[in-house]
């Protein structure tokens, strides 16, 4: 299947504001991508782009005084099938695990393991290793938090959010990667597109998605796999944009001066 996905954000800044852009396709995805895969800026603007830590594409600009804009929009071909399910993938002791990914089992900023290492032992301390230790965690963060656009909080943490019980796709995220990461299974948090392919269409206006994933020995090996506990189901059509410890390392925009957001609109349909 294709889809046609992209966006259109502005800001406007009072004086010359340094940012750092991350609003390209993940470099595991670009060989799915069909059509010019180009972020357009208004005006324009040198750009520096330059790989990270976790391999996500970033671009350097300095936004000039004044409004800019940036768009994208683009064709990608997908598979069409739903997130892998793996039943039999099992945990993998931590002293077999690869160097890289054993920064996956550390706190990180909003990933407060320290506040929630005893809830998850005394929530998941009896459940299955494996897969289904992680699907406990998911149904967990999905009943526990409620879903509320309107309460987003870019301060709240795994364990504010764990204690308020409400929050945004980023806060599910964070709080299943936290809850993992206590039980040493190794977690990093994710974000990009997904539309409503597949399911009912939500009503609310179309955001950047956010999810995680977790190492485990699955049939074909160690490997990476992807959960939602927002939505909670395998989902169809997930174009994946960064990687990270959380969503710092993974911020679509990060501006070093005061900024307003003055228009942002994301898109993702299937293409008929």
């Amino acid at each position: 299947m294709k889809i046609r996905t992209g966006f259109d954000i502005a800001f406007d800044s009072g004086q010359p504001t340094p940012m750092i852009l991350m609003l390209s396709v993940h470099p595991s995805r670009m060989p799915d991508v069909l059509t010019p895969h180009v972020i357009r800026l208004d005006p324009p603007v040198p750009v520096h782009e330059y790989r990270d830590r976790f391999d996500n594409i970033c671009h350097r600009i300095v936004a000039p005084p004044g409004r800019i804009a940036m768009s994208a929009s683009f064709e990608v071909q997908d598979t069409g099938q739903p997130d892998d399910y793996a039943p039999a993938a099992r945990q993998i002791p931590v002293q077999d695990l690869p160097d890289d990914v054993l920064v996956f089992l550390l706190g990180s900023r909003y990933c407060d393991t320290d506040k929630l290492a005893q809830t998850a032992w005394n929530l998941f301390g009896n459940t299955p290793e494996g897969w289904a230790r992680v699907q406990a965690i998911v149904d967990y963060t999905h009943n526990r938090i409620r879903f509320d656009y309107m309460r987003a909080d870019a301060t709240r943490s795994a364990h504010d959010g764990h204690t308020q019980q409400e929050g945004v796709c980023r806060d599910f995220a964070h709080l299943a990667v936290t809850l993992c990461r206590c039980m040493n299974i190794p977690a990093r948090y994710a974000t990009g597109y997904l539309g409503d392919i597949g399911v009912p269409k939500d009503p609310a206006p179309m955001d950047f998605s956010a999810w995680f994933e977790v190492f485990l020995e699955g049939p074909e090996g160690p490997r990476w796999y992807t959960f939602d506990a927002r939505h909670n189901r395998p989902r169809i059509g997930r174009i994946v944009m960064a990687r990270g410890r959380d969503a710092t390392d993974v911020a679509i925009t990060t501006n070093f001066g005061f900024q307003s957001l003055a228009r942002f609109d994301v898109h993702t349909d299937e293409v008929f």
